[in-house]
């Protein structure tokens, strides 16, 4: 997957790169987008981890995650599915 970036460092997603992921059609998607369905958040590595972020998306009980290198390309990706409820995973 090819992820960019813009001029004010925001991460640019293929859409239907997204939505073939996520077991969508593109349509589907961008409706869930259109919602405020997608959930995304960026986190930047430290330390072992200096030079990388990890690009994660949210739709139901559904997450994607990517690992990007300094060049933003991604190293390792996952998606996860959780069961039962929505909110996601609980920790004891």
């Amino acid at each position: 997957m090819l992820i960019e970036r813009d001029p004010n460092g925001d991460f640019i997603l293929d859409s239907s790169e997204l939505a073939e992921r996520f077991g969508l059609s593109l349509a589907d998607l961008r409706r869930h987008m259109r919602h405020g369905s997608v959930v995304s958040t960026v986190e930047i590595g430290t330390g072992e981890h200096e030079g990388t972020k990890r690009v994660s998306l949210r739709l139901g009980n559904r997450l994607w995650r990517a690992v990007l290198n300094e060049d933003n390309e991604v190293q390792q990706e996952q998606m996860t599915v959780f069961r039962g409820k929505t909110s996601g995973p609980h920790l004891r």
